[in-house]
């Protein structure tokens, strides 16, 4: 990356407070479970389920959420995301048994999932003529926060103390707090206007944008193959090194970070993020078949595939995300950008709570030819990707001309202004 910060301005206070709370991400993403299995000893079949619950409350929410961003300005709305998500955690020190566990990890994720949808708007007005550029950017800075929250996390781990827990979750709060405070220094955004008449859930009608939102949902679950899939696999069917799993885990950090924002400037319209979709694809069904053919070979083979599918595995989802970014921007009306954001988050919603679950039965449970068919399922979402994206591009052309005919009509009777001879 050329500019290591965006100008000074709104890009740079969204990026600031990007930051911050990436950090919190970091710190629960890496040792979040671990608190409520080692220090608040909860069974881990009950967190697990626990988890599923938060995942799918958190489905709904966005859309809402993103409603109201459009609606009712969406600085104050994403604030409030952050304020309520940071109160939620912090009550994670007073969860000490099932349910209780439950409702703060709802009330924390459903937070989470309306803050991304509410923040779509801001990213939209602020991101100049490409916002899926900056969002792309935003990435990047993501994963560095991300990477310093882990390590932070990993005090707490090696400690191991309920003191020290219960000093990573209050970091998380104050992480997410302070997120909310940089959000003071940029200017509001003022609402949508809202059209007379039509439906108001327009993007729950917009079948073209849900049809790529379920194709996105499936891309999704590739997240979780270097987070669950590969490391469960390393560990009970190859010879390769344990500490491989961090390894892995860094490239790929170092790549998103490094390439992502390059990535994304040649997908410039939905017709290029349909082709990133496919090659994605391409990319994640390589990466498969290698992780399935370290099993049963010698560690410095096994550590070769693993090392050699994690960088194609990244070069993939750095062209997922790119695809995402561009068409979930790109097909949406400005006037309902949050609304239909938030839908589109409903693909990674689904792909969080599912796709542990798939990649375990299939992968792990099944073993070779588990990953041979999700290197499938995902080459062929990729193939299916452009032809979503053409039949949303119709739709849209076909509303856009509806909208401009009457606007032409009345044009029309209107005197030119010209001077005549």
């Amino acid at each position: 990356m050329p500019n290591l910060l965006p100008d000074a301005g709104p890009q740079r206070v969204l990026t600031a407070s990007n930051f911050v709370y990436t950090i919190g991400s970091g710190l629960y993403l890496t040792a979040g479970v671990l608190y409520f299995t080692q220090s608040v000893h909860l069974p881990a079949a009950q967190v697990g389920l626990g988890l599923g619950i938060a995942g799918f409350v958190s489905l709904v929410l966005g859309i809402g959420a993103g409603h109201l961003a459009d609606r009712h300005g969406a600085r104050g709305v994403y604030a409030a995301t952050l304020v309520v998500r940071a109160g939620a955690t912090g009550c994670f020190v007073l969860a000490d048994s099932f349910w209780p566990f439950v409702l703060a990890v709802c009330a924390a994720t459903g937070a989470q999932a309306a803050g991304v949808a509410a923040r779509s708007p801001l990213i939209r007005h602020y991101g100049g003529d490409r916002p899926q550029e900056f969002r792309a950017y935003l990435r990047s800075v993501t994963n560095v926060g991300i990477s310093l929250g882990a390590l932070l996390a990993g005090w707490a781990v090696q400690v191991g103390t309920h003191t020290a827990y219960e000093l990573l979750v209050i970091g998380i709060a104050v992480s997410t707090a302070a997120s909310a405070v940089v959000l003071v220094r940029l200017p509001a955004v003022a609402p949508a206007p809202a059209t007379g008449g039509g439906p108001r859930w327009i993007a729950l009608r917009d079948r073209p944008y849900l049809l790529l939102t379920a194709l996105d949902g499936v891309m999704a679950i590739q997240f979780k193959v270097l987070t669950v899939a590969l490391p469960l696999w390393l560990v009970v069917a190859t010879t390769a090194p344990r500490w491989l799993i961090s390894g892995t885990m860094l490239v790929n950090t170092v790549i998103v970070i490094a390439f992502q924002v390059r990535a994304s400037r040649g997908i410039v319209s939905p017709t290029a993020g349909g082709g990133a979709y496919r090659r994605s694809g391409v990319a994640f069904l390589v990466s498969c078949s290698l992780i399935s053919l370290a099993a049963g070979v010698p560690a410095w083979a096994a550590a070769t595939l693993l090392m050699a599918a994690v960088v194609i595995h990244a070069v993939g989802e750095l062209w997922h995300s790119a695809a995402g970014f561009e068409v979930s921007f790109a097909l949406a009306p400005e006037r309902a950008t949050g609304q239909y954001l938030g839908v589109f988050g409903l693909g990674a919603g689904l792909a969080e709570a599912l796709g542990p679950v798939l990649l375990i039965s299939l992968c792990i449970t099944w073993g070779r030819p588990g990953w041979y068919v999700v290197g499938a399922l995902f080459a062929l979402t990729g193939l299916a990707a452009p032809l979503a994206v053409r039949w949303a591009q119709r739709q849209q052309h076909a509303e856009r001309g509806q909208f401009e005919a009457p606007k032409k009509m009345v044009n029309a009777d209107r005197p030119s202004g010209r001077l005549t001879a």
